[in-house]
C-alpha cells in the first residue's frame, strides 16, 4: 500500500451526495434509511478469498481502496474513522474538506484504544438509531474488541437495517467514471468468452479430444495473467480493448464455470466439476472485476442440437430480448419479471416451471446486490445509470430426443451486463453473439438423403409456355399495356423534334472540341521526392542492404556501392524466386511500352529517355527476400489506397462556417433522426435554422452535429408520410460533404409516422371496448396524427426555403401518382418524379437525378414477352457514369414514356442491354466526331426498327407447334424461362408448320382442367377457374 492515493475531490462529492440523500429522506419520513441517525461500517481481517459485501463496497466507493481492521461511523455532520496508525497516514488525504472527517488511531496502548471506542459509542448514543449491516460477517480481534465495548455501552441503542439505503443512495446509480470501469470489465469478459473460450471449446470438439470441465475452466482462468493476450485480442466486432486498459487491475469474481452433460446449476453456486466435456448443450459463465467494478456474462452453446432444442433456444432469445427492451428508467423491477413470465405463459406454457425465479440483479462494486434482485416481489424502481446483470434461463428441460444418457435433460441461459438508460439499455457485453447461428455447432456428417419431391405428371405437349406463362397476370390481353395510338404518334413526332434538337446542340457545342477539352482527365507527370538531403536516409543504409523506408514510402537499393532511393510509385512490382541455394529478388520499375494494362498510359517526363526496367539481387537468405517482397507489395498497396482515397475526396468541399442566430431562438424541428446515421447510438436530435444554413445537433454530444449551408443546397424535398412509414425532409447538395469518414451528397431528416403507443392489442381503450367503433376511432386518430406530422414537417420545410430564398431554395414534393417501381441499386423501390428531379428518398442508398442534367434516356429490354424493362439516363457531363434503373414493370412502360416526353427528355428504346462503359468511352474519345457520325441517332434507329417489327407482329397469329412444345417442356424441367426472342422464334415456327394442327389456348386449358380433376387437384384451382370465367 506504498503508493495509495485517495481522490479527495471524489470522496467529498460522493459523501456529500450520500448525506444529502440521507437528510432528504429524514425530511420525507425516513422511508429509505429507517430513521437511522448514524451508520456503522465495520471491516475486519481480510480473508484469502474476499467476498464483496456492502462494507467492502462502501470503502471502495468512498476511498477507492479497502482498509481492513477499520471502523467507520457516519453521522449527518461527521465521519469518524478508527484504524491503525499506518492506514491513518493515508486517510490524512481526505481531511480538511467540506465534510468533516475525524481519524482516530488505534495503537498498542489498550487504555487509549478503549477511549477511542468509547468516543465512537458516545457519538452513536447521541445520534439515536444506528444503521447497521445485519448480514455483516466481519471477523478478527479488532471486531471482537469493538463488539465487547459496544455491548457494554450501547445496550439501549436501536439498530436498523441500512443495506437498501446504501444500495439506493450510493452504489446502484453510477457516475461516468464508474460506468467506464464497468464497460471495460464487460469487454474483458467478452474477450475471454469469445474468442478465447469459444475457440478452445470448438477445437476440442472438432478434434474429438476429451477434457474435464475443470481443466477447460483453468485454461480460461490462467489466461487472465497473459498480458500479450490482452494487448492483441480482438473482440467479435473486430475492435480491440481500450488503449488505457490495464490487465493488472482484473480479478475473478465468478468462475469461470463450464457445464455440460445434463448437470447444470444456473445459480453458479458450484465450481466447474471434473466431468468430461459433453458435446451437447454447453454453458459457460464468468465474471470479472476491473478497478473494483464487476461484470458477468454467460452463453449457451449447442452442439448438433435437435429441433426442440433449437426452438427452445430461439424462444429463450426472444424472452431475453423482451426483458432487455423493458429495462429502462422509471420501470418497477417486478414488472420486468411479470412481463417475461406472461410471455412464457402465452407462448410456451410448458416452460413456465423451468423458468428461473429471477431474471438478474444489480451489479457494480458488489458482485450481486441482494436489494436489487429482479423478481416478482421487488418494488424498487430502475433509475438511469444503474447497472444490472440480466440472466434469462430455463433449467432442467426434458429432451424428447436424447442422443445419449447425458442428454436427457438440459438447461439454457443467457447473461448480459447492461446499463439502464431512459431508452433501451446499453448492453455492455453485447459484442458476444447470441444468435442461433453463432452459438450452434454441427460436427455430424450430413449424409442423410433428403426425400425427393414427387414430380407432377403433365402432358408432354404442354411445356413451359402453357404451364408457366398462362396465368391471370401474364396474359398479354390482361396487361395494362395497351398503347394509345394517338398518344404514341404524338410522342414519336415530339421525340423526333427533341432528337434533332439534341443533335444540333451537340454539333454546335463540340464543333471545335477535342477529347481532352471534353472533360476527360489528362494524366500529368508527377514528381516524387523521397529525401531532400543525404542526412534523411535511414541509418540502416550504411550496411549496404535493401532498406524499406515505410515512413517516406521509399525502397533504398544498393547500386554500385551506393544507396539509391526509389519512391514506391516508381516501382511496378517485386517478385522472389529460388534457383538452387540462391534466392533472387527482382524489382520491376515503371517504364514506357510495357504492354497492355492500366499502367500503359502512365505519363513520363521524357518517354524517349533511357529507363531501368528492373534490378535483380541474389542472396542465400531466401526468407529475407520473401519478407522484402511482401513489404514492397504492402507498401505499394498502401500507396494505391492513399491515392484512391485522395481522389475520392477531391470533390468534397469545405463549407464556410455556419452563422448562428444569437439574438433570438432559431426555428427548431425536434425529435428527428438523420440519415446517413451518425456514429454511436441511434437517438433523435433536432434541426435548427440559422442565418446561412441548417444545423443538426445530436443530444449525445455537442461535437456530434452536422452543418449544411444554403449555398451548398441544390434541392430541398418534402415527402409526406402518406403510404409511407416515415415523413421526410431531404436535402440534396451541390458538392459532397464529409459525414464521419465518408462523403455524402444527400442528408435527410425524418421521423417515424407509426405510433407504437397505440398498440392494436395493448392500449387501454381496447381493454374495455371492442368492435368496429373502437377500430374506427383508432383509424381516425392515426389519420389525424399523420396529418399533423405532415403539417409540421411541411411548415418546417417552408421555413427552410424562406431562410434560403437568397440562394433560390424552393420546396419540391414528389408526385406519387405518376411514380413507378424499379431497382436503381440493389432493392426494388418506388421512384417518384418531382418538378425538377426523379427521386427515391425513402430508403438508402438514395437516388436524386436532376432532370436538367440528363442528355437522353434509353429504354432497354423493351420487347414482347418480357415482364420488365430497364431505364438508362445519359448525363450531359459525359464523364459521369450513366444512371440505371432496372426491372421496371412493363405495365409502367407507357407512363414512363409519357413522363419523359412531358419533361422534354429525348428517349429511345431497344430490345437488348447495351455496354454503356464502352459507348461512353467512344463518346468521350472524340465527341466532335461522335456527333458528326450521327450522335445518339444509332439508338433511335434501333427504336424505329423495333417499332416496325411490332407492326408486322400485330398482323401475324401466334401459334406453337408440337416440336416447340416439347422443347419448351424440356427447358421448363431445367427451370429455364422465355428467351429474349422467344416470340420471334415461335412466329417463325408457326409459318413453317402450317400443315400441323396447333391447339389453341382454350383446348389446352380444358385438357389441363381434366388432368387436375383426375389427380384430385380441382379444388385447389377452382378459385382461379371461377375468376377466369368472371373475366
Amino acid at each position: 500500500m506504498a503508493d495509495i492515493k485517495i481522490d479527495a475531490k471524489v470522496f467529498q462529492e460522493r459523501i456529500s451526495h450520500f448525506v444529502n440523500a440521507w437528510k432528504a429522506d429524514k425530511r420525507s419520513g425516513d422511508a429509505l434509511f429507517n430513521g437511522a441517525s448514524s451508520i456503522l461500517i465495520l471491516m475486519g481481517k481480510v480473508t484469502e478469498e474476499p467476498e464483496l459485501y456492502k462494507n467492502n463496497a462502501m470503502h471502495f466507493w468512498l476511498l477507492g481502496y479497502e482498509f481492513p481492521t477499520t471502523l467507520m461511523l457516519l453521522t449527518t455532520d461527521t465521519l469518524y474513522i478508527l484504524t491503525t496508525q499506518k492506514k491513518a497516514k493515508y486517510l490524512d488525504q481526505i481531511k480538511g474538506g467540506r465534510f468533516p472527517v475525524e481519524v482516530l488511531v488505534k495503537g498498542k496502548d489498550a487504555a487509549e484504544n478503549e477511549k477511542h471506542f468509547i468516543k465512537i459509542t458516545d457519538a452513536i448514543k447521541a445520534a439515536g438509531k444506528l444503521g447497521v449491516l445485519t448480514k455483516d460477517t466481519s471477523t478478527g480481534p479488532f471486531i471482537d474488541e469493538w463488539k465487547k465495548i459496544y455491548t457494554d455501552n450501547c445496550k439501549d441503542v436501536e439498530q436498523v437495517e441500512i443495506a437498501p439505503a446504501l444500495s439506493t443512495a450510493a452504489f446502484s446509480v453510477k457516475d461516468e467514471a464508474e460506468l467506464r470501469a464497468m464497460r471495460s470489465s464487460s469487454k474483458a469478459c467478452v474477450a475471454l468468452l469469445t474468442p478465447y473460450f469459444l475457440d478452445e471449446m470448438s477445437n476440442i470438439l472438432d478434434q474429438e479430444k476429451k477434457i474435464k470441465h475443470s481443466a477447460l475452466a483453468d485454461k480460461v482462468y490462467n489466461k487472465l495473467e497473459d498480458e500479450k493476450f490482452w494487448k492483441t485480442v480482438q473482440l467479435p466486432n473486430r475492435q480491440k480493448l481500450p488503449s488505457d486498459f490495464d490487465p493488472e487491475q482484473l480479478d475473478w469474481v465468478l468462475g469461470p464455470i463450464v457445464q455440460s452433460g445434463g448437470k447444470f446449476d444456473l445459480k453458479w453456486q458450484q465450481d466447474s466439476d471434473d466431468e468430461i466435456l459433453h458435446p451437447g448443450i454447453i454453458i459457460a459463465a464468468m465474471g470479472l472485476r476491473y478497478k473494483s467494478y464487476c461484470s458477468q456474462i454467460a452463453r449457451t452453446f449447442m452442439v448438433d442440437p435437435n429441433k426442440s432444442q433449437e426452438s427452445n433456444y430461439k424462444f429463450l432469445l426472444s424472452v431475453h430480448n423482451m426483458i432487455l427492451k423493458g429495462i429502462r428508467d422509471g420501470v418497477v423491477v417486478k414488472d420486468v419479471y411479470t412481463k417475461a413470465l406472461g410471455l412464457i405463459k402465452s407462448k410456451k406454457p410448458e416452460l413456465e416451471k423451468h423458468f428461473l425465479k429471477n431474471v438478474g440483479y444489480g451489479i457494480g462494486l458488489e458482485n450481486k446486490d441482494p436489494t436489487l434482485i429482479l423478481n416478482a416481489k421487488n418494488q424498487r424502481t430502475l433509475r438511469d445509470g444503474m447497472t444490472l446483470v440480466i440472466t434469462t434461463g430455463f433449467s432442467d428441460i426434458q429432451n424428447p430426443n436424447p442422443q445419449d444418457k447425458n442428454s436427457k435433460t438440459y438447461s439454457l441461459v443467457l447473461t448480459d451486463t447492461v446499463r439502464v438508460t431512459s431508452a433501451e439499455p446499453v448492453v455492455f457485453t453485447g459484442e458476444a453473439p447470441v444468435e442461433v447461428d453463432a452459438t450452434s455447432f454441427f460436427f455430424k456428417d450430413e449424409d442423410e438423403a433428403q426425400p425427393t419431391p414427387k414430380k407432377e405428371k403433365r402432358d408432354s405437349r404442354v411445356g413451359a409456355v402453357a404451364t408457366k406463362n398462362i396465368t391471370s397476370t401474364r396474359l398479354r390481353s390482361e396487361r395494362n399495356t395497351a398503347v394509345d395510338d394517338d398518344a404514341e404518334k404524338r410522342r414519336r413526332a415530339h421525340q423526333k423534334e427533341l432528337s434533332a434538337k439534341k443533335q444540333a446542340e451537340g454539333l454546335a457545342k463540340y464543333a471545335e472540341s477535342t477529347a481532352d477539352q471534353n472533360g476527360v482527365e489528362v494524366k500529368k507527370f508527377k514528381r516524387f521526392e523521397s529525401y531532400k538531403r543525404d542526412s534523411q536516409f535511414p541509418p540502416k543504409v550504411r550496411d549496404m542492404g535493401i532498406v524499406i523506408d515505410q515512413k517516406n514510402a521509399t525502397i533504398v537499393l544498393p547500386v554500385m556501392g551506393r544507396p539509391v532511393p526509389f519512391h514506391v510509385n516508381t516501382i511496378k512490382n517485386a517478385s522472389k524466386s529460388d534457383e538452387g541455394e540462391w534466392s533472387f529478388l527482382r524489382i520491376n520499375f515503371l517504364s514506357p511500352g510495357q504492354g497492355v494494362g492500366r499502367k500503359d498510359d502512365q505519363p513520363f517526363e521524357d518517354a524517349s529517355a533511357h529507363f531501368v526496367r528492373s534490378l535483380t539481387f541474389r542472396s542465400t537468405d531466401g526468407d529475407r527476400y520473401t519478407d522484402i517482397a511482401n513489404q514492397i507489395a504492402n507498401l505499394k498497396r498502401e500507396a494505391v489506397k492513399k491515392e484512391q482515397e485522395k481522389k475520392d475526396m477531391e470533390d468534397v468541399v469545405e463549407q464556410d462556417k455556419l452563422v448562428e442566430i444569437r439574438n433570438r431562438r432559431p426555428a427548431v424541428l425536434d425529435n428527428v433522426f438523420i440519415r446517413p446515421a451518425m456514429e454511436g447510438k441511434r437517438v433523435p436530435g433536432k434541426v435548427e435554422i440559422h442565418q446561412n444554413g441548417l444545423r443538426y445537433q445530436s443530444p449525445l454530444s455537442t461535437t456530434q452535429r452536422v452543418d449544411i449551408l444554403f449555398s451548398n443546397v441544390r434541392h430541398l424535398f418534402f415527402q409526406p408520410c402518406e403510404h409511407e412509414l416515415i415523413v421526410i425532409i431531404h436535402v440534396h447538395l451541390k458538392d459532397p460533404i464529409l459525414f464521419g469518414k465518408k462523403k455524402t451528397k444527400d442528408v435527410q431528416f425524418y421521423r417515424e409516422a407509426t405510433d407504437i403507443q397505440f398498440d392494436e392489442t395493448g392500449n387501454r381503450k381496447r381493454k374495455y371496448r371492442y368492435g368496429d367503433e373502437d377500430e374506427f376511432e383508432a383509424e381516425q386518430e392515426e389519420r389525424r396524427r399523420r396529418n399533423e406530422l405532415d403539417r409540421l414537417f411541411k411548415s418546417f420545410a417552408d421555413k427552410i426555403a424562406e431562410a434560403g430564398k437568397n440562394e433560390g431554395l424552393e420546396v419540391d414534393m414528389p408526385l406519387r401518382e405518376i411514380g413507378f417501381n424499379g431497382v436503381p441499386f440493389r432493392s426494388n423501390v418506388y421512384i417518384q418524379p418531382t418538378t425538377e428531379c426523379l427521386i427515391q428518398i425513402t430508403e438508402p442508398p438514395f437516388m436524386v437525378i436532376t432532370l436538367d442534367d440528363i442528355e437522353i434516356a434509353h429504354l432497354e429490354r423493351v420487347q414482347y414477352g418480357l415482364k420488365n424493362f430497364d431505364l438508362v439516363f445519359i448525363f450531359k457531363d459525359f464523364t459521369r457514369p450513366p444512371a440505371h434503373i432496372n426491372t421496371i414493370p412493363v405495365e409502367s412502360l407507357e407512363d414512363v414514356k409519357e413522363f419523359l416526353d412531358s419533361v422534354n427528355i429525348a428517349y429511345s428504346e431497344g430490345p437488348l442491354n447495351l455496354n454503356w462503359s464502352v459507348i461512353m468511352k467512344t463518346v468521350t474519345a472524340d465527341t466532335h466526331q461522335f456527333f458528326l457520325d450521327g450522335g445518339w441517332g444509332f439508338l433511335q434507329n434501333d427504336s424505329d426498327e423495333e417499332g416496325g417489327s411490332d407492326e408486322e407482329e400485330e398482323e401475324s397469329a401466334f401459334e406453337i407447334s408440337d416440336s416447340e412444345l416439347d422443347v419448351a417442356s424440356e427447358s421448363s424441367e431445367e427451370d429455364s424461362d422465355f428467351d429474349s426472342n422467344a416470340s420471334a422464334e415461335a412466329s417463325d415456327e408457326a409459318e413453317m408448320s402450317d400443315e400441323e394442327d396447333g391447339e389453341d389456348w382454350d383446348e389446352l386449358e380444358r385438357k389441363a382442367k381434366k388432368r387436375d380433376r383426375e389427380s384430385g387437384l380441382e379444388e385447389e384451382d377452382s378459385k382461379k377457374v371461377k375468376k377466369q370465367k368472371r373475366r
